[in-house]
């Protein structure tokens, strides 16, 4: 079999990534661009010893769900940033439900009914106040990164390919980041650039990425559509520099940020720092978290991977200053940002750290509010908030939320929250495998899967964000 053969398959389910499941001659085919029901006709993109993957080309027996994609680099070998165009956007949800679910009963032994639900993008308008129309399912991601080829043109990545699409415009970007107009302009010497807009504020930033070990002139910025902070990559100063540096008391330059608003409050994200893409994102997490951890005054909360502070901050006003909150990230921006973003909250702590290490060497609890005023912030054992609560040691948490990266927590981590937490947990996952692998870490010490809410909070590709919350058995 070689990439040229065509193989005329019947679709079967989907798949976790973006495609469907079909069998030729005994062997599995993961096939993109189609769906389920379907007789297709597939170009093999990739074979291996154990699957095929493949494209579809020619749709032979279409699905009642199918319909033309909005976008006119999407498709076969093109651009590899949607997977779902050709999918009407209820089915796409529904599809959605089915891998989830599925990862569910493989990965973690549970069986229960999905429902993706609809996030609608709030209004658009122009800086002048006029409406701005995008499509249902358009028009969303607020934060984009393109890549730069040598000669300084611009595209997004094909699927599984370093090779580029070259585009003039992205559909599912935001129109705020569309007005930047990065893809109408060349940037030499870049290697990536990222158009972030802050739906909420408006703020606009560009951030510039160059190859590893570039020499020379930096990369070259267009004059752009509109205004925007451009945030460029630091070079490795020379030994003397940073020397004249520290003797003439220099500071560095202050990173670009935009600002978010989300739940009643302000936000800082500096430079490309993580924030939700879709701008109902914050606010309807926000919500999900909060009805599933039902968070009372005077409780303990920890807010594990808690980037700029967004949970920490709502949960902090929840438990109030007789409660205590314990928000742990470990990259420094992020800590820097959620410890501005959180200044007016002294229940709150913001620790840097490794999850797993924080959580290892944590010893923690509620003072009573005069004892709170003299300490100022907990003294940990290693960063973390101590005291007494009725005149004993605290030693857990009543509720945690949890929000890791891609990858998900792991058993170290889930291990030590299990034993920390008391009421309840909140889990937030962009992927349903790992979720669904830490669920089972979760069962297998004692906690029971209460509630799952799902979100489509990424139209037009395979990406869902869940909301799991977790009692005790």
């Amino acid at each position: 079999m070689t990439a040229t053969d065509l193989l005329e398959l019947e679709v079967g389910a989907v798949g976790h990534g973006g495609f469907c499941v079909a069998r030729h001659e005994g062997k599995v085919v993961f096939v993109r661009h189609a769906l389920p029901g379907e007789l297709v006709r597939a170009r093999v993109t990739e074979e291996t010893k154990t699957f095929v993957r493949a494209d579809a080309v020619e749709i032979l027996k279409p699905s009642p769900d199918r319909v033309q994609a909005p976008c006119e680099f999407a498709g076969p070998g093109r651009c590899g940033g949607c997977d779902w165009q050709h999918v009407a956007l209820p089915a796409q949800r529904a599809l959605k439900a089915d891998v989830i679910a599925e990862q569910l009963h493989r990965l973690a032994g549970i069986d229960r009914p999905v429902h993706v639900e609809e996030v609608e993008v709030p209004p658009l308008y122009t800086e002048d106040g006029e409406p701005l129309a995008a499509a249902p399912g358009l028009g969303w991601r607020t934060r984009v990164q393109f890549a730069v080829d040598h000669d300084g043109g611009v595209g997004l990545r094909k699927h599984r390919s370093h090779d580029l699409e070259y585009i003039d415009r992205c559909l599912i970007a935001h129109p705020g980041v569309e007005m930047i107009g990065i893809e109408r302009h060349m940037w030499p010497g870049a290697s990536g650039v990222e158009g972030v807009v802050s739906a909420g504020t408006g703020d606009r930033l560009v951030v510039i990425s160059e190859p590893k070990g570039r020499r020379g002139r930096p990369a070259r910025v267009p004059q752009l559509d509109v205004p925007v902070r451009v945030v460029k990559p630091e070079r490795p100063q020379r030994h003397q520099d940073r020397q004249q540096e520290r003797q003439q008391g220099q500071r560095r330059a202050v990173v670009p940020f935009v600002r978010e608003e989300a739940a009643g409050r302000l936000w800082q994200v500096t430079g490309s720092g993580f924030w939700q893409v879709h701008p109902a994102a914050a606010d309807t997490l926000v919500k999900a978290v909060l009805e599933a951890l039902e968070p009372k005054p005077g409780e303990i909360a920890l807010d594990l991977y808690c980037g700029v502070g967004l949970f920490a901050g709502v949960l902090g006003e929840r438990v109030g200053r007789d409660g205590l909150v314990v928000a742990v990230e470990t990259g420094n921006q992020a800590v820097r940002d959620a410890k501005f973003n959180l200044k007016d909250l002294p229940q709150v702590s913001v620790e840097q750290g490794k999850v797993e290490d924080v959580l290892a060497t944590l010893e923690f609890g509620a003072q009573a509010p005069a004892a709170k005023a003299r300490a100022g912030r907990a003294q940990p054992k290693r960063g973390a908030a101590q005291g007494h609560r009725g005149g004993s040691r605290v030693r857990g948490a009543d509720i945690t939320v949890l929000d890791p990266p891609r990858a998900g927590a792991g058993e170290k981590v889930v291990d030590e929250i299990a034993r920390r937490t008391n009421r309840k947990i909140a889990y937030v996952s962009c992927d349903p495998a790992t979720l669904a692998r830490d669920l089972k870490y979760f069962s297998a010490r004692g906690w029971v899967l209460e509630t799952l809410r799902a979100f489509d909070l990424f139209p037009q590709t395979s990406h869902v964000e869940c909301v799991a919350s977790l009692v005790r058995g």
